[in-house]
């Protein structure tokens, strides 16, 4: 048994699909399946993808305009410092991607993501609650997490 998340895109699920393998290690096109006169689909021809970002496997599908992707589905990103934070954050919401609040944001296939340096965790579940108090109100002014204000937050 595995559980495989499954994104319904209106169009451009190959084109998804490529952009994010590109952003993570071990992420690769596990294969595509084409529409056919029994399957039909997007006019790209392209039914499903399936492909892994490092190592988590995705199904994308071109199925048309009867549901969207919204901010009730992310997928969230756990990354060490704010280097990796800016780098994901930068890519995804270019070329038409939306950023959001409290490390959220919108790529421009429509896919909500959550940018999260593990510092974050640390900090709101620190054993001093004014600290993990502090640093959880710096997140939530944020949209992009920025890791050296969440410390200062946190140190008062």
């Amino acid at each position: 048994m595995s559980v495989t998340p499954f994104l319904w895109f209106h169009a451009h699920a190959e084109d998804a699909a490529a952009f994010y393998v590109t952003l993570f290690p071990q992420s690769r096109i596990r294969h595509t399946v084409m529409t056919n006169s029994a399957i039909p689909g997007d006019d790209d021809g392209v039914l499903t993808v399936d492909f892994e970002l490092d190592g988590q496997r995705i199904i994308a599908m071109n199925g048309g305009p009867a549901f969207t992707l919204d901010e009730a589905f992310s997928l969230s990103v756990e990354v060490d410092g704010q280097e990796e934070v800016d780098r994901l954050w930068d890519a995804l919401t270019a070329d038409g991607g939306e950023p959001s609040r409290c490390g959220w944001l919108r790529d421009r296939f429509g896919l909500s993501w959550q940018i999260i340096p593990r510092e974050l965790h640390q900090l709101m579940a620190d054993p001093d609650p004014e600290r993990a108090s502090r640093a959880a109100a710096a997140m939530m002014t944020m949209g992009k997490i920025d890791v050296a204000a969440l410390r200062a937050a946190a140190d008062g």
